[in-house]
C-alpha cells in the first residue's frame, strides 16, 4: 500500500521557456483543455498559451475558489521616479479539476513577494504603498495603488505620494 502518491512530471511539450535557475514547482492541466497547463515556477506563473511569464510580484490578486483560479494582474500605469503607479490588468480565469499544490504555491508566492505594504489617507483620497520582491534581485520594487476616485495627477496627492514612498524605503533599507 502506498501512502504517497507521486504526481506525474510535466510533460516536455508543455514545459515553458525557463531561464537559468528557474524551475517548476507546481503545475495544472487546464479543465476547459487539457493540453494547456498552468505552471508555477519559482520566479513566477506560467499561464496557457502566455509567451511570458508573470512574475510573483506582478500579481496584484490571486484567489482560490477551490476548483478555480483567478489571476489579476497589476499593470504599469504610469512610471515615477522611484516608484510605479499600478492599476488592476484583466483577470483570468481557470478551472483546475486536480490542482494538485498549485493554488498552495501561488498563494504562498504572491504573499512572499510583498515586502512592505501600508495604506495611507491624502488629502484627496487615499494610496496604498508597496515593496515587493522580485525574484533574481535584490532589494524591493516600489509601487503604489490609489483607491478608487483619487485624482491620481493632483500635484498635492503626487506630492504625498512621493514623500510616503521615499518614507517607505528609508524605512526598509538595511544597515550595513
Amino acid at each position: 500500500m502506498r501512502l504517497f502518491r507521486r504526481r506525474p512530471s510535466l510533460p516536455a511539450g508543455s514545459r515553458p521557456p525557463l531561464v537559468a535557475e528557474e524551475r517548476v514547482v507546481a503545475w495544472c492541466r487546464v479543465a476547459e483543455s487539457p493540453e494547456d497547463v498552468v505552471v508555477a515556477t519559482n520566479y513566477g506563473i506560467w499561464l496557457p498559451s502566455a509567451v511570458e511569464r508573470l512574475g510573483w510580484h506582478e500579481i496584484h490578486k490571486a484567489a482560490w475558489s477551490g476548483r478555480e483560479l483567478r489571476i489579476t494582474p497589476a499593470e504599469v500605469a504610469v512610471e515615477r521616479d522611484g516608484y510605479t503607479v499600478l492599476v488592476d490588468g484583466p483577470a483570468v480565469s481557470f478551472l483546475l479539476l486536480e490542482p494538485g499544490e498549485l493554488p498552495d504555491e501561488v498563494r504562498a508566492r504572491v504573499t512572499r513577494s510583498v515586502g512592505y505594504t501600508s495604506h495611507h489617507t491624502l488629502p484627496e483620497g487615499s494610496v496604498r504603498v508597496v515593496g515587493r520582491r522580485v525574484s533574481g534581485r535584490n532589494g524591493l520594487s516600489w509601487a503604489v495603488r490609489y483607491d478608487s476616485g483619487t485624482p491620481v495627477e493632483s500635484g498635492e496627492v503626487v506630492e504625498a505620494t512621493d514623500e510616503l514612498v521615499g518614507t517607505a524605503r528609508s524605512a526598509t533599507e538595511t544597515v550595513d
